[in-house]
């Protein structure tokens, strides 16, 4: 009876969290057609009169600012998802966690510079604990539910269900054993499978053709590597100066949201491409590089612009914005080396790039290079991601940049160590 009670809660939990992204996604897209008369966040802030591209973003964060103000309960986000499926400490609310997705979906309508993987996969976790509450499961089924709700939102996110599996395993919980690898697998599936029937089955970038052209081109591979590993140190740096900036200068919500929704609108009203996540632009870089000038002016106000977003209090993630970096640092490499634009090999670099800044960031190789690979569909490119994501990851490991998440955790008085012998928790003074 509990098996079966467990099963069901399994197919609950990928189900509901798909069916969340895929309105989540969807309604989005409804905004932007009903409102903008646009096809997406970057058409609708560019099609604005520039007074209006400051001031929507500067509105959509001031009622995401009244939401977090009025919100009840602990503060909440993707860490504690971390912490209740590796550590057993299940405090996911709800009630917190719809307030806050309804936050960070306000805020993205409106313009801002976040992700929207961060709600998508706290809801998953927290609609985990939920079901496995309501169905009276076990603790240790109860952060498999989690897990699996999980890696369902990340799945649900990018269509990339492998890529989801690896990264509650490697990420999430440092541990690959097979009582939380089936539920979390099966998940995916189901996830993925109502995704792709809503939003296609294709990759989300579309199905590419790349690969290198030589053996000698991994030594670029290993440099594009090193490279993605310092911007995504200078993105994780800028980002833990932002939030410590508005610690020290405390402003109440909603005007803390309005500052950083000012900074962004600023930025918009020359430049609308800092507008949301950064999927628009990063999917005309694979294909059409921007000149080196263009990049770098665009690379540098993303980053300033997701830093701010998610220091101001708004509940966003920084997934796809540091893809875009990864991106941008591949271009810079193809044009320096004189690869021509519509060469397979350009495109090639933007990839390895993206996969190198994505194991930079959460110090997770092996998701990083599956999910690239997922997002792109070329097989042939497999072994250059491989070897990017772990030069990246060691470069990070080696300057002391930490993991998104576990710098999150550890600010929250948490962390642990994985080795060969198992997970060792280091630090458990959180709450």
């Amino acid at each position: 009876m509990d098996r079966l009670r467990f099963v069901l809660g399994v197919g609950l939990v990928a189900v509901g969290a798909a069916a969340f992204a895929v309105a989540f996604r969807e309604s989005l897209g409804w905004v932007y057609r009903a409102v903008y008369q646009a096809s997406d966040v970057v058409d609708a802030v560019a099609g604005l009169p520039r007074w209006l591209r400051f001031v929507a973003p500067v509105a959509a964060a001031a009622v995401a600012g009244v939401i977090a103000r009025t919100r009840s309960g602990p503060a909440q986000g993707v860490s504690n998802v971390m912490e209740a499926i590796a550590l057993g400490r299940v405090q996911l609310s709800m009630r917190t966690t719809v307030s806050r997705v309804t936050s960070s979906w306000t805020a993205i309508a409106g313009g801002m510079s976040i992700g929207r993987e961060g709600p998508l996969i706290e809801f998953g976790g927290a609609f985990g604990a939920a079901v496995g509450h309501r169905l009276g499961t076990s603790l240790t089924d109860t952060r498999l539910l989690v897990a699996a709700g999980t890696a369902a939102g990340f799945a649900a996110a990018y269509n990339t269900p492998f890529a989801a599996t690896l990264f509650v395993l490697e990420t999430m919980a440092g541990v690959a054993a097979p009582v939380l690898l089936l539920p979390t697998m099966g998940a995916t599936v189901v996830a993925a499978a109502v995704t792709r029937a809503v939003a296609g089955a294709g990759p989300l970038y579309g199905l590419r053709s790349f690969e290198l052209t030589s053996y000698l081109e991994y030594l670029a591979v290993a440099a594009i590597a090193v490279a993605s590993a310092g911007g995504a140190a200078a993105f994780k740096r800028l980002l833990a100066l932002t939030e410590r900036w508005f610690e020290t200068h405390p402003l109440p919500q909603p005007a803390r949201a309005m500052a950083g929704g000012a900074v962004v609108g600023a930025m918009a009203m020359w430049l609308p491409d800092v507008a949301g996540n950064g999927y628009e632009p990063l999917h005309r870089l694979i294909d059409t590089p921007f000149p080196l000038a263009a990049l770098a002016v665009l690379v540098g106000a993303k980053v300033i612009a997701t830093s701010v977003s998610v220091a101001s209090g708004v509940p966003g993630g920084i997934f796809t914005p540091m893809l875009l970096v990864g991106a941008a640092i591949g271009t810079a490499w193809a044009q320096l080396l004189g690869v021509p634009v519509t060469a397979a090999a350009a495109g090639s670099y933007v990839l390895v790039g993206m996969a190198a800044t994505t194991a930079a960031s959460i110090h997770a190789p092996l998701t990083a290079a599956v999910m690239i690979f997922e997002l792109s569909g070329d097989y042939a490119i497999v072994l250059p991601l491989l070897l990017a994501t772990v030069v990246a990851t060691a470069v990070s490991r080696g300057l002391g940049s930490r993991s998104v998440y576990d710098a999150e955790l550890s600010r929250r008085g948490i962390g642990w160590e994985v080795t060969l012998e198992g997970r060792t928790v280091t630090r458990a003074d959180g709450g």
